[in-house]
């Protein structure tokens, strides 16, 4: 039996992170399971596989793994490790210097909106998904000058983007602004391309539907790093996650976990020391923190939170 099988049938079937090492004992790829065993294991097996996970098994030399108590802290103990090891097999979450800002820009005939490398004044994110935004910006200037007068919007789609005057520009850029900085602005904007895009279909305008479908999509990325993410960075929340050996309490404040502790057997007197506790700590001056960094952390926070049981959230 060679030292991969070895290590395979070792693994056990519980949450964590695995680390693929070469020859030289350089880690070349990171990742996390709910069930470390069955997920390694799929790396070895005869199903098809993509190309690059193809080449990257032929480098893999031996196999390091770390239990967790929870998918979640699984999930970013492996952000954490690749942010800070920069493996070469993995791609997502190593290269967070390359997220991006979109800025409203000042009075031009060409430029409404562009991306930035770093947080300027009227400028948005950071995001990670650049073809969203790419995509946005290159299609939504076909519908400028729009304008929103209380819940009515104003526009219309050009075949060619048109040039607007000052007096247009400063009423779509104030549109701007508000949609990127309001939920209510931009939940409004995204509920008048729906209904565009129904009408436009019901006339069999089907190119002109999936315009709007398209600009649709990318809002709904915009919205969720703007607005679903502020949620969650302005509230206390406390998780109660089952674990094997009973359960396991999790104080979340500012979008970081900053307590946490597991019981065998849990009371709602220990619940409100745990409480307690974890507002003491929080009360405690917080590190600074980089923004373009946060945003994995919080992605996984937040999609996790929204995956959990009702019950297991009680605050």
């Amino acid at each position: 039996m060679n030292k991969i099988q070895k290590k395979l049938n070792q693994i056990p079937a519980l949450p964590g992170i695995y680390k693929m090492l070469d020859a030289s004992g350089n880690i070349i790829y990171i990742g996390k399971s709910k069930c470390l065993k069955t997920r390694v294991k799929s790396y070895f097996s005869k199903a098809p596989k993509q190309s690059k996970v193809e080449k990257m098994v032929f480098f893999i030399d031996d196999i390091d793994y770390l239990v967790t108590d929870t998918h979640l802290e699984a999930q970013l103990l492996e952000c954490q490790l690749i942010k800070k090891l920069k493996p070469i097999f993995n791609s997502q979450m190593k290269n967070d210097r390359k997220y991006m800002y979109l800025k409203v820009g000042d009075f031009s005939q060409y430029r409404v909106l562009s991306i930035v490398q770093e947080r300027q004044g009227d400028s948005f994110g950071p995001f990670r998904g650049k073809q969203f935004i790419q995509s946005f910006m290159d299609t939504v200037t076909h519908l400028f000058p729009m304008v929103q007068n209380n819940i009515r919007w104003e526009f219309n789609y050009h075949t060619l983007p048109v040039t607007m005057s000052a007096a247009d520009f400063i009423k779509n850029r104030a549109t701007l602004m508000n949609v990127f900085s309001e939920e209510t602005s931009m939940q409004s904007l995204i509920d008048e391309l729906k209904c565009r895009m129904n009408n436009e279909a019901t006339q069999y305008n089907y190119e002109r539907a999936t315009i709007y479908r398209d600009l649709i999509k990318s809002l709904t990325y915009i919205s969720h790093v703007l607005y679903d993410y502020k949620t969650l960075i302005t509230k206390d929340l406390l998780l109660k996650i089952p674990v094997p050996a009973g359960e396991k309490l999790f104080f979340i404040s500012k979008g970081k976990i900053i307590f946490k502790k597991q019981y065998s057997v849990l009371s709602q007197f220990e619940i409100d020391a745990f409480l307690a506790e974890g507002h003491n700590m929080k009360s405690e001056p917080a590190p600074d923190r980089d923004e373009k960094t946060e945003v994995d952390f919080l992605n996984i926070l937040f999609s996790e939170i929204q995956s959990l049981p009702d019950e297991w959230i009680l605050k």
